[in-house]
């Protein structure tokens, strides 16, 4: 909420500082999702084990470099794991050369983090859906 108002009233590099604090504080629970998604969509247990050491990992870079394969394609985004483009652009903060720069890339930030939300929500119901479907032909012979 408060990146999110940063990001309103124009000030890039507050927004940012948010929009990156939520991202590390919600690391563990990120992960916990995606590995839910995993599961759900059948993936290898080895993809699974990626992701649970993915959470004990401190920073986020780090974790993301561990999980770069263990992504379900239906979480990707333009083709591009979710959570790089994230790291990505928290590094390129660092660097903003103006509140511009650093807005952009805050908003950046929200909407990509946004979709990977919309995109874990969509891949749980789709599955969930189907297993409904599958089980009530199955029950009704």
């Amino acid at each position: 909420l408060m990146g999110r108002r940063s990001e309103i009233q124009g000030l890039g590099i507050g927004a940012l500082a948010y929009y990156r604090k939520v991202i590390e504080n919600q690391k563990d629970h990120i992960i916990d999702e995606i590995i839910r998604v995993v599961r759900r969509t059948g993936s290898s247990e080895s993809h699974i084990e990626k992701l649970k050491s993915a959470k004990m990992e401190n920073k986020f870079k780090d974790a993301v470099e561990l999980i770069s394969d263990a992504l379900p394609q239906a979480l990707l985004i333009n083709g591009y794991n979710p959570l790089a483009l994230l790291d990505q652009a928290i590094r390129k903060g660092s660097y903003a050369h103006s509140d511009g720069d650093a807005l952009k890339l805050a908003t950046a930030l929200r909407k990509i983090l946004s979709e990977l939300a919309e995109r874990v929500v969509r891949a749980l119901e789709d599955q969930t859906e189907l297993d409904e479907a599958v089980n009530y032909i199955l029950q009704h012979d």
